[in-house]
Formats: structure tokens, sequence, C-alpha cells
């Protein structure tokens, strides 16, 4: 018979290193005795269920290496009947070389993995049971839609209305849910291909089959199928099993939580580690649930809270535990630390992004000035499109920076997409710019028009735009993609008359919709659509602070030579989800603003259950700091070329006064002219527990005046001045804001704070 990994016993070779048991009186372990007590409960809490709720900075890592350990250490268990489950590959990869240190080659041969990782280890050694053979593919995302766009073009379904990568993630989604084609209800199938969504699905399945193949969704799928049909190898894997450890349980999806369930119901040893507080990804189908429902799902469960923090000072603790501490959907806990108190969290009201990204690069100087290192800190931002500002101050300012989780904000396809039919409006011979846009939207310019363009072009030593002119007085194209190509030339040379007399934020509004570029979109049902229009939007608005189409466009020539492989320190720039299980010394927190944190769209999709998670993404961005955390929030936001006003945060509402302070010039926030920011919370001028307060606009030259912080002072008909709107005349008061007819900008409505009496 064949050795099998499964059921070999390696420690033969291992009895000094691990022993059967542990003496009886002996002195315990050295990996037990530098941890705290809860740290070192959880350890040692072997037998039984166990939920570990460790908040940020607790030193969950050691407790699951350590327990892991301990079960080897003690003899509870043998290498290969412990099942040990992280999130991602480098997790596993830290946690097997921790064991390693404590408990020596014993690790070699321990279940210990992503989700994944185990799912094709099980499904391997089971695949005839679900229809496949051992040798398998594994399909990535492109080989997922190409299948997809087959069986879509079969069952005459158009591509373009219903693109074949929304359904992958429909599909997707219902695998991360456990659902097989069977169990999918109309109400789940929705709208897609006039509801055909399901049979697609199923038909999806059965081509899996036929390739000897299976996508990342039925790794588990296809394993819970196999340990819900078949009792005798889920028996033989709940003997193997006889200890779980789960990391991060928050981020399980439902497909996750059933597989756990199943394989832990015969022993119920199963430890699960997470923070119900940091749980962000409902988005991508985590279920915060899960980790809420621990004790109904496994009776007389243990639960230990680690909540010594190793990370923050105690102000930075007692502000992130006060404003989640707002969420209903919670099992609660409360950090501290023994560290010294350290800053308070400051609040900064700010007249626009530009002024925001401006103010955030001086104190990342200042502080660089006092020797702190660039690599301890973060600008940490809720949506991709923010981070354009700060780039390009950086670059401004010679700061070299890391955009982590993404690529740099020029980098986007819809960005560069933009930027080409900018530079062919500017450069005409930009062959490279005019081939990626020429037929983006489609607009009938296929592979073989290019082919004629480049053939001429090599030909004659002209550029693609001018052989597709000349192309035009000759019969080498066919009538249909002659006109297409004129169509497109005549775009283009429209553009640039236009660019003689409008200004160049203006023109790139009217190219980006009269190329039907914001149309492709829009009318996208990519999930990441949205996004890429807010990216767009962002683009226009970073080119009026250029002078010129020219000067922008060599501004983003000098942007995209921030070479990220250059050595040396770099301030971080990413989104708030990037940042989870990050840390830095000093964290900036920009764009504090009701429709952008928390974002309309989650609120809008999900509700009240959005608005937590939301909550739970700012309170990940605070407790990523260890000394300082620096929150901001814009009066106004430019969009294209309109401003928009916009209100503080609500999470600004719910952070604790006596651990935050006011940051900026004297008067900053109202009527009182204080010294200090904290005399300003003492005056009341400003507090962080007051909904609807004004946020900070600009001193008027000369004066240091601000408008009063509610609209008592102004009447219907009353004149006023906007130091960005001009002169107006007030239609309407209601509260705290006042809608203003302005002179040249037309309607409005903004804050009275922001308005001065003439």
């Amino acid at each position: 018979m064949m050795s099998d990994p499964l059921y070999d016993d390696p420690l033969d070779s291992l009895d000094e290193t691990v022993p059967a048991a542990a003496p009886a009186q002996a002195a315990p372990p050295p990996y037990l005795t530098n941890l705290n007590e809860a740290q070192r409960e959880a350890s040692e809490a072997l037998d039984g269920p166990v939920l570990v709720l460790a908040g940020a900075g607790t030193g969950k890592t050691r407790v699951l290496t350590t327990r892991l350990a301990h079960l080897l250490f003690t003899g509870r268990a043998r290498p290969w009947q412990v099942l040990a489950v992280t999130f991602t590959n480098k997790a596993a990869r830290e946690m097997r070389e921790r064991v390693a240190r404590l408990v020596g080659p014993a690790s070699e041969s321990l279940w210990l993995g992503t989700f994944h990782s185990l799912g094709v280890r099980i499904l391997r050694r089971h695949a005839e049971l679900v229809g496949l053979k051992s040798g398998f593919t594994i399909l990535d995302t492109d080989d997922q839609v190409r299948l997809l766009k087959q069986i879509m073009q079969a069952h005459n379904v158009d591509d373009k209305r219903w693109p074949a990568r929304l359904l992958s993630g429909i599909i997707q989604s219902w695998k991360d849910r456990g659902l097989n084609p069977d169990k999918i209800s109309a109400a789940d199938a929705g709208d897609f291909a006039n509801g055909k969504a399901a049979e697609l699905y199923a038909e999806y399945q059965d081509r899996l089959r036929v390739l000897n193949a299976a996508d990342f969704g039925d790794l588990l799928l296809h394993c819970l199928n196999i340990l819900q049909s078949h009792p005798e190898v889920l028996e033989d894997y709940q003997k193997q099993f006889q200890y779980i450890l789960v990391d991060e349980y928050q981020d399980t999806n439902v497909s996750q939580y059933l597989w756990l369930r199943l394989l832990a119901q015969k022993n119920k040893n199963i430890c699960c580690v997470g923070d119900d507080d940091q749980s962000i990804y409902g988005w991508r189908g985590a279920e915060v649930g899960n980790i809420l429902r621990f004790e109904k799902d496994f009776p007389g469960a243990k639960v230990i809270r680690l909540e010594r923090n190793y990370r923050s000072t105690p102000h930075i603790l007692a502000a992130a535990s006060h404003l989640i501490s707002h969420n209903e959907g919670r099992l609660g806990k409360t950090l501290w630390t023994e560290e010294d108190e350290g800053e308070k969290l400051q609040v900064r009201g700010v007249w626009d992004g530009e002024t925001e990204a401006r103010e955030i690069g001086e104190e990342i100087e200042a502080l660089q000035n006092r020797k702190e290192s660039l690599d301890e800190m973060a600008i940490l931002v809720r949506a991709g499109h923010q981070t354009r500002e700060f780039e390009d101050r950086m670059l401004t300012l010679g700061l070299p920076y890391r955009v982590i989780g993404g690529p740099r904000f020029y980098e986007r396809e819809e960005v560069r997409d933009a930027i080409a039919y900018f530079r062919v409006i500017q450069q005409p011979d930009d062959d490279l710019a005019f081939e990626r846009i020429v037929n983006k939207p489609a607009r009938g310019v296929g592979p073989a028009t290019l082919q004629a363009l480049h053939t001429l072009a090599r030909a004659t030593g002209i550029s693609l735009t001018a052989a597709a002119h000349r192309l035009m007085d000759t019969d080498e194209l066919k009538p249909a993609a002659k006109r297409h190509l004129t169509a497109i030339l005549d775009l283009f040379a429209h553009w640039r008359q236009q660019a003689e007399t409008l200004s160049h934020t203006e023109l790139a509004g009217i190219v980006l919709d009269e190329s039907g570029y914001t149309a492709l979109w829009r009318a996208s049902k990519d999930p990441k659509a949205p996004g890429k229009l807010d990216n767009l939007k962002e683009l226009v608005v970073g080119m009026a602070e250029r002078e010129s189409m020219a000067e922008f466009l060599e501004h983003v020539g000098l942007v995209m030579d921030n070479d990220e492989r250059a050595e040396g320190e770099r301030v971080s720039i990413m989104t708030l989800h990037a940042a989870k299980g990050l840390e830095f010394n000093n964290v900036f927190l920009p764009g504090w603003e009701e429709n952008l944190f928390p974002h309309q769209r989650a609120l809008d999709e999900s509700g009240a259950a959005g608005l937590e998670e939301e909550r739970r993404l700012a309170y990940v961005g605070i407790t990523r700091a260890r000394k300082r955390v620096r929150i901001s929030f814009a009066a106004n936001r430019r969009i294209y070329n309109q401003w928009q006003s916009a209100i503080p945060s609500r999470f600004i509402d719910e952070l604790p006064s006596d651990h935050v302070e006011a940051a900026g010039e004297t008067g900053l926030y109202g009527g009182n002219l204080a010294p200090t920011a904290s005399d300003a919370f003492a005056h009341g001028s400003w507090s962080p527990t007051r909904r609807g307060a004004p946020p900070a606009g600009p001193v008027i030259e000369g004066t240091g005046a601000r408008g009063s912080d509610d609209a008592d002072g102004f009447l219907t008909g009353d004149r006023c001045f906007h130091l960005k709107f001009g002169m107006g005349t007030v239609k309407m008061v209601e509260g705290d804001k006042l809608s203003i007819h302005f002179d040249k900008a037309g309607d409005k409505k903004v804050v009275a704070a922001f308005v001065e009496k003439p």
C-alpha cells in the first residue's frame, strides 16, 4: 500500500521536539511565559469551542501560533490532526514559520493554509465524487469569463448588454453562499439575461466537468457538496481533525462557514479568532453574522476577549472604542493599553480637497523634519479616486510615495483611456494614444482597419492619424470602416477647434461625453463601473489645477515617472480596505464627509448594515495608528467643474471630545476666536458630539472672521458674499443651510458659516 500523507505518522522522528505528553510537574513551556493573562488563557483553552475576540493590535497571531504549538507540545494532537485555516498565503506562511520556531519540524505535517489551498487538497483526493479527475485544472478569472462568453453566445445572450464578467461575479457570489445551480431561486437569479442566469450557471458547471476544471469558488463548494452527500468521507475528516483553528473568522462567507461547521460537529474542538469590529468585506461575501452567532452554533462556547493593545496610545484606543460602540451588531470589547497617553486625535476642517492635500503634505514634511520616517506615514482614503489629489501633492513636494493595494491613479484603465484622448487632441501623431482609444468605446474600427493603418504608416513613415486621413481619399477600406473612421477623425478635429475657445477642463468634460466614454461606463453592469466614473470625475478636477492641457499632460508624465521600485522611504497611500492588518506611527484620514464616508453607495445598497460596516471601516482606519491620527473633512468638493457643499461625517460626531481636539488656525470652528484647539472645544465653538456643526471655511483675508455657525443672522432676501461663488441673494433659510441665488454661479445650497454679509 502506498504511503498516504493524510495517515502517515511523521512524529517517529520528532519525539525530542514534540513529546507525547508534558511532564506532570514540569515548568510551563517558554512560549507561554511572555503571554498576558488573556493570551495565555486563549492558548491553553484547548478543549471545546472557543471564540477569541481579538481587538486590533492585541496579538492574535501570537495566540494562534502559541495555541497550535501548545497542542503539539502537550501531545494533544499529532500535526496532521490539526486543521489551521487562514485567509491569505502570507498569513499561512508566517504562521508556519512561527510554529516551526517553537516546535521544529513537526510543523511540516500540519494542515495549515488558506480555505482554497486546503479545499483543493481535499478535492484532489475525492474529485471523482463531483465528476472530476484528480488532475483537474483550476481556471483563473479570464478563463472563466471566456468560457461563460461561449455559453452565453450559444444561448443568444448579448454580451454587451449582459457582460460575461458580471455573470462570473454573480456565479462566484452564489458559490460563496454555498448555492448549487438547483438551489438558485427566481429572486436570486434576478433579471440578468432576462432570468437565464441560473440556467447559464448550470451549463457552466457542466462544461467545467467536461473540461475537468474548477474555478476558485468550486474549491470550497465541491468540498461542501462532498461532505454533505457522503457521510463516510465527512466522518473520516471529522475523526482526523481533532482540533480546528480559524483566523479572521469575521471575514468568512457562508460556504466557508458551512464547511467549518461540518468538520467541527463531531469533536467541537474549534477555536475561531477574529474581531467583529473589523468585518469590512461584506461587499465580497463576508458575513459578520458568522462570528456573532458563534455561541449559538456551539452551545457552551468559551469567549475570550483580547483587549490589551500593544500598538496604539490610550487616546487612539478610547476614540476608536467610543466610535464603534455606536454599532448594534457587535459582541463588545474595550481596548486598553499601558502605553503613555500620547497625543489626542486631531480633527481639521478645510475649505476644499486641494487645501486638505496641501495641509497633509505640509504636516508630513514637518514630521519628516523631526526625523520621523516616511515609511511610518500613511494616508488612508475611503474611495480610490481620492488618491489623485495626494499623489499630485506628494510629487509637488518631492515626497516619494507608494500606492498600496491597487494601481496609482494615473495608471488606472479608465484614466489612461481618458488621457489618451487628450494626448491625441494635443498631439495628433501620438500613435500609442490613438491606437488605445480609436475603438474605445467600440465604434466599428476593427482589427482589419487598424492593420491597414499600420501598413500604410510603416510604408510611408507617417503617423496612424495621418494614415487614416490619407485612406479617406482611397478605396482601400470598406465603406462601413471608412465611415466609422471618418466619424472619429471628425470628432478630434471638432475638439481641436473647441480647444481654441474653451478651457481645458470644459473640453475634457465634452470629450468624455461626446466620445461615448462616460456613457460606456454608465451603461456597464461591471460592479467597478461606479468607481471608474468617480475616477473620471476626479481626473477632470485634477486638470483644473493646471493652466492648460499641455501643462496637465506634462504633469501626468512626471507623476508616472515616480518610480515605485526605487529604494528609500516612502509615504503609503491606500484605501481603508487595503490598510487592514497594517500599522503606522502616523495615520492621515481625509475625506470624512457625509456621502463620501460613510459612502452613500453603501447606505443605498445595504441600509443600516451598510452604515455599520462603514463605521467598522472608520474603526479600522483609526486603529492603524500607533502614535498620531489626523482626521480631516472639506466643506466643498469639486465634481467636474461644479462645486458641491459637504457636511462633516456623522462619524466625527461620534468621536469622544475628551480624546479629540480641533486642529487648525485661530477661529477655525466658529465665532469664538479661541487661542487653542482645545479652547475651541471648551467654548462650544465646535464639538464632535454636535451634529451638523459647520466645517471650516476660509478666513476672509485680513479679518480672521467667520460666518455664524447657524442661519439666524440671515433672512430671505438678504444679500451675501461667498468666497467661491461671489455675491448672491438668500432665497430660503433651512436651519444652518441657505439656498442662495448667486449672481454668477446660479442657485446653490451652502452652509451659513461660509457666507458673509457684505
